[in-house]
């Protein structure tokens, strides 16, 4: 069952019906006093509308319950309920248990994020460890997860999510049809082939038991693509960013995924990262409302599931303070203005400008401020303690907090309504068609001639260490194009990728191929210069179509590239 539109509807009306059913009754006792759920005359039902499940399942929750709802930690361990000594240590000392399955049960937990660690991920600062790495692990881990969370009073689903943006934030990729990034589908300008990709990811995901996507990416790039956002964004251009964005929404959620827009309101035109620091966006609110916000807008029409606060200093409309900790972002701008009625879901609390207050302080304040989700608390035991302890000195009154419950529940109950795919479908032809055609749709060509094949005779291709995987990839699909590849000499064509300098480019290259954000091409000297925005293997058998002459490429770079044109051979 599609939710993208079910999604909307229904948490867009949950506060009234808990309202309704608890409206005349007395004041809840205070915390310290309320040992044991509230009596209710009507008990949850087993199926039926997802509003009306959750306000009956929040009005029988206790606060300790409530409380655990809107936390979302990560845990170490590939298994539930199996880790060795060292991630049993660490659960430890993050959570006082050896296992993920048992922190599920010790907080009541309505949440969890699975991570991966690698070097070259600009997230990896709040990822210490790794608990994906294959499609039926994952699957056999989620399953786990949520038989842990269905013996919780709640007994609801668990919400799983995972920043499985594609690009340089991949959590699992082996095994996966690899999406390129978000830059990619900006530069095909065709949404109809953004919404199919997105689609097959969203199967994939649902396949592995992954619920939420802390994805896509609604932040608009300055006119360069400067700033630490980079591919992960679809581009410059608010416009098409927000027909990318709501594509992007479409596709995940016609799968059973519910979709995150993040980083809200707006990383795209920062230059600092928010993981070490509290970035600034410095634009006046009309320029950032024309810039920033038309993809949340668009995203949120499509029915996002979640929006993703980020800890981000919009100096415009409350300076000096995180969106996060903001009510005059995160409620009055982002439910009043922009009318979203799905889960707020904070950005990692393990981040520097969110750990300015102690755990349980900046819980309360992030949900005073209009978030229903607290992502990566960095004490688990704090951040619960800290949302008990301000229920009790009214510091946080009970209606907030079942509020976000209530938002929280709904969606969990809403996208359960969708069957799990087998796994089958992970890697089918189908989806490789489909994000196929996205990638020969992407591939731009800023410098060179547009027809024929690019290059006579053999080639060679040459790449920075990292780039390995991808240099083979491209010499495998060159081959089979009709393209012959030696190990050296003949036309040199050179790959470089996220993080690369320029030092790392090849000047006696014919062909320079920039596989992330493509401003090093500015400063490239090969006669021909093509952006794929991604290095994965059907990125690079696009590119091995183009340069044998075998298909065109009608990418257009959806950032400037120094003087190069967006394209030498798109309109």
């Amino acid at each position: 069952m599609a939710i993208v539109k079910s999604l909307s509807r229904a948490l867009a009306v949950p506060l009234l019906l808990l309202l309704g059913a608890c409206g005349d009754e007395p004041a809840p006792a205070p915390a310290a006093t309320r040992s044991a759920p509230p009596v209710v005359s009507v008990p949850p039902s087993a199926g039926g509308d997802p509003a009306t499940r959750a306000a009956e399942v929040v009005a029988r929750l206790s606060d300790e319950d409530l409380a655990g709802q809107v936390l979302m930690p990560y845990a170490y361990g590939g298994s539930a309920t199996t880790v060795d000594p060292d991630n049993a240590k660490a659960n430890q000392g993050l959570a006082g248990v050896d296992t993920p399955a048992e922190m599920i049960t010790k907080y009541r937990l309505g949440g969890l994020i699975l991570v991966g660690f690698t070097v070259d991920d600009p997230t990896s600062k709040t990822n210490p460890t790794t608990n994906v790495e294959n499609p039926a692990q994952v699957r056999e881990l989620t399953a786990g997860l949520q038989q842990a969370a269905g013996k919780l009073p709640a007994t609801a689903p668990l919400m799983i999510g995972m920043d499985q943006e594609y690009g340089v934030v991949t959590r699992v990729a082996d095994g996966v049809t690899m999406l390129p990034s978000a830059l990619a589908f900006g530069a095909a300008r065709k949404p109809a082939l953004t919404e199919a990709a997105w689609h097959a990811a969203g199967e994939e995901l649902a396949a592995m038991g992954v619920t939420v996507d802390f994805a896509p990416v609604a932040d608009t790039l300055n006119s360069g693509g400067g700033g630490v956002i980079g591919s992960r964004s679809f581009g410059s251009d608010p416009r098409v960013n927000a027909g990318q964005v709501a594509a992007a929404v479409r596709g995940l959620q016609s799968a059973g995924v519910a979709a995150t827009l993040k980083h809200f309101p707006g990383h795209g035109h920062t230059t600092a990262d928010s993981h070490s620091e509290l970035p600034l966006i410095g634009q006046s609110r009309r320029t950032w409302e024309t810039q920033d916000l038309p993809p949340f807008r668009s995203g949120i029409e499509a029915g996002a599931g979640l929006v993703m606060s980020g800890h981000l200093n919009l100096s415009s409309v409350d300076k000096g303070v995180p969106a996060t900790f903001s009510h005059k972002i995160m409620t009055e701008v982002l439910r009043g203005q922009l009318k979203f009625t799905g889960v707020a879901v904070t950005d990692a609390m393990n981040m520097a400008p969110a750990k300015q207050w102690p755990a349980g302080e900046a819980a309360v304040r992030a949900l005073n401020a209009g978030n229903d989700m607290l992502l990566m608390p960095p004490d688990i035991g704090a951040a619960r303690d800290g949302i008990l302890a301000g229920l009790q000195t009214g510091a946080l009154k009970r209606e907030r907090l079942t509020e976000a419950v209530t938002r929280i529940l709904t969606l969990k109950f809403t996208t359960a309504l969708t069957p799990q795919p087998d796994l089958a479908v992970i890697g089918s032809a189908a989806h490789e068609k489909a994000v196929a055609a996205a990638d020969a749709a992407a591939v731009t060509i800023l410098r060179g001639r547009c027809a024929g094949p690019l290059t006579t005779g053999p080639v060679s291709v040459t790449a920075p260490a990292a780039r390995e995987v991808a240099r083979v990839n491209l010499v495998k699909a060159l081959q089979t194009a009709g393209v012959p590849v030696q190990t050296s000499g003949g036309t040199v064509i050179h790959l470089a990728g996220y993080g690369d300098e320029r030092v790392d480019l090849n000047d006696r290259a014919a062909i320079t191929v920039m596989m992330d954000s493509p401003g090093l091409l500015a400063s490239a000297t090969s006669p021909t210069l093509i952006a794929t925005y991604s290095s994965s293997r059907l990125s690079m058998e696009a590119l091995a179509a183009v340069i044998a002459g075998k298909a065109a490429a009608p990418g257009r770079s959806p950032i400037a590239v120094g003087k190069l044109p967006r394209s030498a051979c798109a309109a």
